[in-house]
C-alpha cells in the first residue's frame, strides 16, 4: 500500500530533527519520502492520505523488556517483595497456565501496547509449539522479539523449545518477528549453563548476514540488592565484584546481550558493560513498585552504554504504557541526582526509540523516521486540554502525553490502528476471552 500521512509536526529522531507541517510517504513496508505537506502532495497526488493534521508523528515506541503473557495476572498479587511475589504467588499460578492461556495473554498485551503507541516489543516467557506469545505478536501486526526463558532445572526441554521457536518464527514476516534466547537470571541458571546458552547463541549468529538477523541473549540482572548473595548461595561462586562482573568473568557478555533492570551495579559492573558493549533495558516503574531500587542510568549513559526502556510485565507495572515509562525514567533520575538536567525529555524519548532499536540490534530499520527506514509510525493527537498549548513537541510527548492519546499506528507500512480502532484483531473478543481465562486460572489455584 501507498500512503501519505499529513501532520502538524514530525519528530523524526533522525537527521531532520522536528519538521513542522510535515508529511511522510510510505510504500509497502518503507518510508520513501519526508517533507512539507504541500511539496509531498504535489509529488504523490494519487497516494491514499491519512489525516494526522492535528497530530505529532514519531517513530513507534520500542519496549525492550516485558512478559506479555503475564497481562493475565495484572493486579493478581500487588504490594509484595519481589521474591515473595514470585515464589508464593506468580510462579504457582503460572504453573497452571496452558499454551492457550499464554497466547490469550499475549493478544491482550499486544493490543494494549499498540493502543499506547508501542510498535516493537521484546518479550521473555515460556514458549510452546502451538500457542505462544510470538503467535500473538504476529497476528496483531506488531513487530517483536520473542524468547523462551531458560532454567537449569529443565535444560533438555528448553533446548527443544528454543529450536522450535527459532525454526518457526525467527525471520517470519520479512523479519518483523525475531527470536531470542533468555536465561532467566544468574540465580536460576548455573554458571555452566549460562556459558552453554551463550555459546548456543554465538553459533546460531554465525549464520546471520545482518545485525537484525542475530539472536539476542536477554537476561534479568542485578535486579535486587541481595542477588549476589543468592547466586553465591545457589552456585558457590564469587560475585563480590558485582553481578555483571560475574557474567563478564563467565565470558557471556557482549553486543548481543540485553541486560534487564541493572539496578544494583558496582563500578566494575559499569566498566565491563562498557567494555563488552552490553545493552541495558531500564524498567523504572516495575523496579519502584517491587521496591527493587533505582538504576543509576545516568552513570550508564555517561559511560556510553546503550540504555533502552522497558515496562516489565503488566503484572508488576501494571500497564504497558511507554509514555508513562519515559516520564518516570526522566523524573526519577532528576530526583535521584538533584539535577533537573540529568535526563532530558530528548534523552528519554531516545531511550524509547533510537536506543531501543540499538538494544535490539535493529537500528538499521527502526527507531527513526527517515527515508529507507521501516514504516513504523505513530500519531499522537494534540486536540486535548492536557496537550494545549504546544511549545515543544518532545517535551509534550515525554511530560504531558498519555499512551491513550495515540490516534493512529502503522507497523511495517500497514495501518494497525486508525482513529483509535485496532484493525487486525477483535479487541472485544480478546478481552472477553481474557476474563474467562482468568476465572479458569483462579479455579485451579483456589487459596
Amino acid at each position: 500500500m501507498e500512503y501519505i500521512i499529513v501532520s502538524k509536526s514530525i519528530v523524526t529522531m533522525g537527521r531532520r530533527g522536528i519538521l513542522k507541517d510535515g508529511a511522510i510517504v510510505t510504500e509497502d513496508d518503507r518510508i520513501i519520502d519526508i517533507g512539507r505537506i504541500e511539496e509531498i502532495k504535489r509529488k504523490y497526488p494519487r497516494y491514499e492520505k491519512i489525516d494526522a493534521s492535528n497530530c505529532i508523528l514519531l517513530p513507534g515506541l520500542i519496549n525492550t523488556h516485558t512478559h506479555i503473557a503475564m497481562s493475565l495476572l495484572r493486579g493478581y498479587a500487588d504490594d509484595l517483595k519481589l521474591h515473595e511475589w514470585l515464589n508464593n504467588w506468580i510462579w504457582p499460578l503460572e504453573k497452571e497456565m496452558t499454551d492457550r492461556d499464554i497466547y490469550v495473554g499475549g493478544l491482550l498485551a499486544a493490543i494494549e501496547a499498540l493502543r499506547m503507541g508501542t510498535t516493537t516489543i521484546n518479550t521473555m516467557y515460556h514458549h510452546h509449539p502451538e500457542y505462544n506469545e510470538v503467535r500473538a505478536i504476529y497476528e496483531t501486526g506488531m513487530r517483536g522479539v520473542a524468547s523462551h526463558t531458560c532454567f537449569s532445572w529443565r535444560i533438555e526441554e528448553d533446548y527443544k523449545m528454543l529450536e522450535d521457536l527459532i525454526r518457526k518464527w525467527h525471520g517470519k514476516g520479512s523479519w518483523r518477528i525475531r527470536a531470542a534466547v533468555s536465561p532467566h537470571a544468574p540465580y536460576t541458571v548455573s554458571p555452566k549453563h549460562l556459558k552453554e546458552l551463550k555459546e548456543y547463541v554465538d553459533a546460531k549468529n554465525m549464520e546471520a548476514e545482518a545485525d537484525y538477523e542475530k539472536l539476542i541473549w536477554h537476561i534479568h540482572t542485578a535486579e535486587t540488592k541481595n542477588e549476589p548473595e543468592m547466586i553465591k548461595e545457589k552456585f558457590n561462586v564469587d560475585v563480590s565484584g558485582g553481578v555483571l562482573k560475574y557474567l563478564y568473568d563467565l565470558k557471556v557478555l557482549g553486543e548481543e546481550v540485553l541486560a534487564a533492570h541493572c539496578v544494583w551495579l558496582t563500578e566494575e559492573d559499569v566498566e565491563v558493560m562498557k567494555k563488552t558493549r552490553t545493552k541495558v533495558s531500564h524498567n523504572p516503574i516495575s523496579n519502584l513498585k517491587l521496591a527493587s531500587g533505582i538504576s543509576p542510568i545516568y552513570k550508564l549513559i555517561d559511560a556510553g552504554i546503550t540504555v533502552s526502556l522497558g515496562t516489565d510485565s503488566a503484572c508488576s507495572n501494571n500497564a504497558l504504557d511507554m509514555f508513562e515509562t519515559m516520564k518516570a525514567a526522566a523524573l526519577i533520575q532528576k530526583g535521584l541526582t538533584m539535577n533537573p538536567t540529568v535526563i532530558s525529555a530528548d534523552e528519554a524519548l531516545k531511550m524509547a526509540t533510537v536506543k531501543g532499536a540499538e538494544a535490539l540490534n535493529w537500528s538499521s530499520q527502526i527507531g527513526r523516521l527517515e527515508i529507507g527506514m521501516k514504516a513504523d509510525i505513530i500519531a499522537v493527537e494534540l486536540d486535548k486540554p492536557h496537550l494545549t498549548p504546544l511549545y515543544n513537541e518532545i517535551s509534550h510527548i515525554v511530560y504531558a502525553a498519555k499512551g491513550l492519546d495515540v490516534k493512529h499506528v502503522m507497523v511495517d507500512g500497514k495501518i494497525i490502528m486508525e482513529n483509535y480502532k485496532i484493525k487486525t484483531v477483535d479487541e472485544e473478543e480478546i478481552m472477553k476471552e481474557a476474563e474467562k481465562t482468568k476465572e479458569k486460572l483462579l479455579e485451579k489455584v483456589k487459596r
